[in-house]
């Protein structure tokens, strides 16, 4: 589960003026707009000396467009620690990051006071505003993002647009007294024949017109707030291409504001199913054409721009060159354009140019493109045969079973961010020094291996990388972040590449990457974030096929299920289509082992089904599991039947998911709160329904309900990249200074169970991120791995090393029909069980800090290893052993 991630937190609950001007499907009557009038509410002027601010009152005047936000507390306090995030919605990613203070103030409230060339061009018309805490994320007025449509609100004399706001109240204002400024707040076709449309105010005049030529006119008494429309007896059926907007004049004001007409309404109708397409799209390379295609039944046009160059001025004048070659693309069967150009366009960049009736003239970057230039703003035309490295053609990922996979999760730059890794300078943060060898660490007479060479000493056989596709940042300026904001799904984010303006040299260094690890038994599996993007308003997914690739709430926002502002809708044929192509792409492109989808909660049983289906086709041990929640509340329809989430678990076909049940019973990780006790950080009692989950996890169940007994659906684990690393989590509990041996036990559990084990990279050597539990943006001191702590903690790296070791080598921990069968003592502070592998049985004892006398018969076994070091391997065993707190031994029988 992600918490805030980088860019933009969107979910917009309010369009002023935006009738679908992004399509959003909404209800009319799940918030009905009041009716407003003078005499409701009259503010009375606060004394501004009671504040805890004090800000200028004196407000000048701007020589350029400008706009006010003024922000009201009934209280008349804390206006000290609020303050603005400010984005351009039209400019997917552009965001500084930085909470814009309140500058100015009056009687009223506090004011924001900015110019609109502040956020750049705003060729959207809109600025995209939330009014949040200065130190946190906690939001005031609503939950969902806000806008001023600039051409729904009428400037003052000096080109200042005015909004008013009021603490604990979502609706947005044009005036002190709680007026509401003129807005269509809901126009979209109900039916194939039928229109609603809801404004904030009353109407004079309505205007509906079809590809620019007026079919109906209404006027006298119009309903307020909502009137129905049908379609006019010349033109009785919505035709889908063509584009409808309404024109409508404000009985008060004589305010006139044009919007278009959404569809989405109908995107489950027979009307739009037929147009679902199933051919291949984005650009089909070969040395004599290239053929483009793209899908958008609802575009009057498309055209195919074609650089020479990767890189616009704009991001970098002396590299950048925006001259291109237009194409004026066709529309074809199914609401696909295509555009068939001849020569050889290899290694060229490409964008779309779509006009329809939401977008006029917006240039985006085709969803399917596979590479891109600089910071993905340009999409490019790939043959792939000049990418791969020598020896590619003589790899291929390993078929383990997934139950003998011990996983490694880990970010790119981690690996060598820190000094202590001493490799080549200039593949520092970057795939090529993710698999750089022969780099070491030496302090004083010791000596350890670092970066690569640790991870395979380390003896995993699965790297699990953070996402490395194209994400929303600036590749010419490193700043570390997770990579959950997802900007080009089919290509490789260029900041970890050699040469980021290069589309070529980050697939080339990423199949280094693979085919590296592939070289020691290592698969690569790639962290997936289909959920949800960046942005969602002004995304290609967005201006392409308005309201079809998310999910929207019945007031018309962007559904938030994601935590990050937007849900993407893989229910709807065209997405799950993107996400089946976009897998298998890079399945068999990349040779991947496998893929971990965030949230996969967020998704349908049947797109999953059928991608991991489809993915077996390319590798039939491709291993596919995901987080199985959401990020909050979601609009999915029919959720509880048809989400991939957790309790579904059982209608799962080929693919796993991460056993949070064991991990909170162990260490009480996740969402617990730090003082929270779990199985090996308790030192006074033993808690039983903690004991059934370590249990049912050991054999390879998630304690879900109902219960998914099959250890090819669960991956166990205590830690991952969210929330706390392993020394972290137990050192919060503050219950004991003890916690390197309590951390040992916790992956000593995981290691010697059935299912998936994964671990987070750098726990081998107790990797702390100085309690930092949502390192999603901080800086490299707080994520990078100190190869000087492998030194401190040599014995539990070796520790890992042969736990790993043994989780692949025994047979019974990959055999899913053989059930473990996990007894306890001393009411569950101990807990035992045997394990075959061929003729060899093993024992295997786990003990937490309980205090207790229990013994085991142990005399037909010697030590196969123990945690502590404190018996010597191959030593016989007593009739009458007692484990020491936070030991795990392993027995093997004599």
């Amino acid at each position: 589960m992600k918490k805030r991630i980088s860019i933009l937190f969107l979910s917009s609950l309010l369009l002023l003026g935006a009738c679908g001007g992004n399509n959003k499907k909404v209800d009319p009557t799940a918030n009905p707009t009041p009716t407003p009038t003078q005499s409701e509410y009259h503010y009375t002027p606060q004394d501004i000396s009671a504040r805890d601010v004090n800000l200028p009152t004196e407000i000048p005047t701007m020589d350029e467009p400008s706009f006010q936000i003024h922000y009201r507390r009934e209280d008349n306090k804390g206006y000290k620690d609020w303050g603005l995030w400010l984005w351009d919605p039209s400019n997917s990613g552009a965001d500084d990051g930085i909470v814009d203070p309140f500058n100015y103030q009056d009687d009223y409230g506090v004011i924001g006071y900015y110019p609109i060339s502040y956020l750049g061009e705003c060729e959207g018309r809109k600025i995209g505003f939330i009014v949040r805490k200065i130190d946190s994320w906690s939001k005031d007025i609503s939950q969902a993002d806000l806008f001023i449509d600039m051409d729904s609100i009428i400037p003052d004399s000096h080109q200042c647009y005015h909004i008013y706001l009021i603490s604990g109240d979502s609706n947005i204002y044009s005036g002190p007294n709680k007026t509401f400024p003129d807005a269509v707040k809901y126009c979209a076709f109900v039916d194939e024949k039928n229109i609603k449309l809801t404004t904030t105010n009353k109407l004079l005049y309505y205007k509906l017109y079809k590809d620019n030529a007026l079919i109906k006119t209404g006027e006298g008494v119009i309903p307020y707030p909502t009137v129905d429309i049908s379609l006019p007896q010349a033109y009785p059926v919505v035709e889908i291409t063509s584009s409808y907007k309404m024109e409508v004049t404000f009985k008060e004001t004589g305010n006139v504001i044009t919007v278009p007409v959404s569809v989405s309404e109908l995107y489950n109708s027979d009307v739009f199913n037929a147009l679902n397409y199933d051919g291949e799209l984005g650009a089909i390379y070969s040395g004599e054409k290239t053929i483009f295609r793209v899908w958008s039944p609802i575009s009057s046009s498309i055209k195919l721009r074609i650089y020479n160059n990767g890189t616009p001025k704009s991001v970098d004048a002396s590299k950048g060159d925006d001259t291109y070659e237009e194409h004026a693309m066709t529309l074809k069967e199914k609401g696909v354009f295509e555009a068939t150009v001849s020569g050889d366009l290899d290694g060229k960049y490409y964008t779309y140019v779509v006009t329809n009736a939401n977008f006029t003239n917006k240039e985006i970057v085709d969803p399917y493109a596979k590479s891109a230039g600089v910071n993905g703003l340009r999409g490019q035309i790939v043959n792939f045969a000049k990418t791969n490295p020598e020896g590619w053609d003589e790899v291929t990922p390993y078929q383990y079973d997934r139950n003998e996979l011990t996983v490694w999760e880990t970010h790119v730059a981690d690996v060598t961010s820190h000094s202590s890794w001493t490799g080549s300078e200039v593949n520092r943060r970057r795939f090529l020094g993710l698999v750089e060898e022969g780099t070491t660490f030496v302090k004083g007479t010791d000596e350890v291996s670092t970066g690569f060479d640790h991870i395979v000493e380390l003896g995993v056989n699965a790297v699990q990388l953070l996402p490395i596709f194209d994400q929303a940042n600036d590749e010419l300026n490193y700043s570390f972040n997770w990579g959950y904001n997802p900007l080009n799904y089919n290509v490789v984010e260029g900041l970890y590449s050699s040469d980021p303006h290069n589309g070529y040299a980050r697939i080339n260094e990423l199949k280094q990457v693979v085919m590296k690890f592939l070289g020691k038994g290592i698969n690569t599996i790639m962290d997936v974030v289909y959920n949800h993007v960046n942005s969602a308003n002004g995304s290609n997914f967005d201006v392409l096929m308005p309201g079809s690739y998310y999910r929207y709430n019945a007031d018309g926002s962007l559904g938030n299920g994601s935590g990050c502002g937007n849900e993407t809708a893989s229910e709807m044929p065209m997405m799950r289509k993107f996400m089946i192509d976009s897998t298998t792409f890079w399945a068999k492109e990349y040779k991947l082992g496998g893929f971990r989808f965030d949230l996969m909660g967020l998704h349908d049983l049947e797109t999953m089904n059928q991608l991991t289906a489809e993915c077996k086709k390319i590798n039939p041990a491709i291993v596919i599991y995901g987080e199985p929640w959401t990020g909050g509340d979601t609009p999915m329809k029919d959720f509880a039947k048809v989400s991939a989430k957790q309790s579904n678990g059982n209608k799962y076909q080929g693919y796993g998911q991460f056993n949070d049940a064991m991990r909170d019973a162990l260490i009480k990780g996740g969402l617990n709160s730090a003082n929270s006790l779990g199985w090996v950080t308790n030192m006074e009692k033993v808690v039983k329904g903690d004991i059934s989950a370590i249990k049912k996890g050991i054999a390879g169940s998630t304690a879900a309900s109902p219960e998914i007994a099959d250890p090819n659906k669960t991956v166990n684990y205590v830690t991952c990249h969210d929330n706390y690393t392993l020394r972290d989590r137990i050192r919060a509990t503050a219950t004991t200074s003890e916690y390197v041996k309590p951390s040992m036990l916790a992956n000593s559990v995981v290691f010697t169970s059935q299912g998936t084990a994964f671990m987070l990279a750098g726990e081998e050597m107790l990797r702390t991120k100085n309690g930092n539990s949502n390192s999603y943006n901080a800086p490299d001191s707080v994520n990078q791995y100190n190869y000087n702590r492998k030194i401190t903690y040599h014995d539990m790296f070796n520790n890992y090393k042969a736990l790993i070791a043994f989780k692949q080598e025994v047979g019974q921990l990959h055999d899913s029909t053989c059930t473990v069968d996990v007894k306890e003592l001393a009411d569950g502070a101990i807990l035992y069980y045997t394990l075959t592998s061929g003729d060899t049985e093993y024992m295997v004892v786990h003990a937490n800090a309980v205090s207790n006398t229990a013994t085991l018969d142990l005399s037909a076994y010697s030590v196969y290893h123990d945690t502590l070091g404190e018996l010597e391997v191959g030593s016989a065993l007593p009739s009458n052993f007692h484990p020491n707190a936070y030991q795990t031994l392993i027995a093997i029988k004599n």
